[in-house]
């Protein structure tokens, strides 16, 4: 009883603090961006069709780079700004992934055997998902609104009911002029602001790092990789549970991925393509922000298509797993037939 509940503390207190510090790093950004950026500013930069507009949302995490554990706060203040739902969706979820940094550990961590291909596998099919989550978000935004998608807190204030969230296109109204501030009181609204986010979101966050604590006591990597020795194509929908639960940050899930030395390339995938777009603590974070009709679609979007890409990508490209010293396994060939005899 005593090694459960010491295994319990260990597990809830490594998430929490492992996403702390990106928590803390969203809430000054997003501080910063509700002070210093422009109210329709990102509106008006944003191409009017919704196909390239959703494209460069899922890019901006090459320009605001930030883990999952802290993307939500900076997404909702660039919602609140006036950026597309659908562009805020594709930003989110393809962030945490075409981040440079996470992105260069992945390479690190799979290297040498995968290397340079599994960064590429992973930042083309997390940026695809993205997308077309995105563009399925928008459809569904045309036709039930923003009230049935979006909470109170990230909905633009009054001053920006100009910009619709409803359709992409359409011109945007002029920035309101306002009155000049001091540095002082700008620092002093980051401050404030951050540190409400701050607290808005870590109460959702202690609740899923309580529930992975628990999740990560009844599932171990040694079932995981007996199940994908025997069932290979059960693998995938099995390393997509456990990436759900173990609520990893994005830039150090690749090296729990390589821990797993005799999975195949296309489960390492599915773990590292749906863990930053969807595990236990994004998903009681999402419930401040979103509406659970967007967090239906959102959660549908990010499994069935991270589940039919591994699959492809199975069947298409899948080199052999690396065995416990680093290296290929070695092929085991067939007896030699004896010489006949002189």
């Amino acid at each position: 009883m005593f090694r459960d509940v010491q295994d319990f503390v260990l597990n809830f207190s490594s998430i929490l603090w492992e996403a702390m510090p990106f928590i803390v790093l969203g809430a000054i950004i997003a501080g910063i961006l509700e002070e210093l950026l422009p109210q329709t500013l990102i509106a008006r930069l944003m191409p009017k069709s919704a196909l390239p507009a959703v494209m460069i949302g899922g890019a901006l995490g090459l320009i605001f780079p930030m883990c999952e554990c802290g993307i939500v706060v900076v997404m909702r203040r660039l919602l609140r700004k006036g950026l597309p739902l659908s562009c805020c969706v594709s930003y989110m979820l393809a962030g945490p992934i075409v981040n440079v940094i996470v992105l260069f550990s992945t390479y690190v961590a799979l290297d040498p055997h995968y290397g340079w291909p599994a960064v590429a596998l992973r930042a083309g099919i997390g940026y695809f998902i993205a997308c077309v989550t995105g563009l399925v978000v928008h459809a569904v935004h045309l036709r039930v609104g923003t009230a049935a998608l979006l909470k109170e807190v990230a909905v633009p204030p009054a001053s920006a009911k100009s910009i619709s969230l409803t359709v992409i296109d359409g011109p945007a109204a002029a920035d309101e002029p306002e009155p000049k501030k001091s540095v002082m009181q700008r620092l002093d609204n980051i401050s404030a602001t951050a540190l409400h986010d701050f607290m808005d979101i870590t109460v959702f966050l202690t609740l899923g790092a309580i529930l992975a604590a628990f999740a990560k006591m009844l599932v171990t990597q040694e079932d995981i990789q007996l199940l994908s020795r025997d069932m290979p194509y059960l693998a995938i929908p099995a390393m997509m549970a456990l990436a759900v639960v173990l609520c990893l940050c994005s830039e150090a899930d690749a090296f729990v991925a390589a821990s797993f030395t005799e999975m195949s390339l296309s489960s390492k995938m599915a773990f590292l393509v749906l863990g930053p777009m969807l595990d236990l603590k994004l998903l009681l974070m999402y419930t401040r922000v979103f509406r659970w009709k967007l967090i239906a679609t959102i959660v549908t979007c990010t499994i069935s298509l991270t589940l039919v890409s591994s699959i492809v990508l199975h069947q298409v490209y899948d080199p052999l797993p690396l065995t416990a010293g680093g290296a290929p396994p070695t092929p085991v060939l067939p007896p030699a037939a004896p010489s006949p005899t002189p």
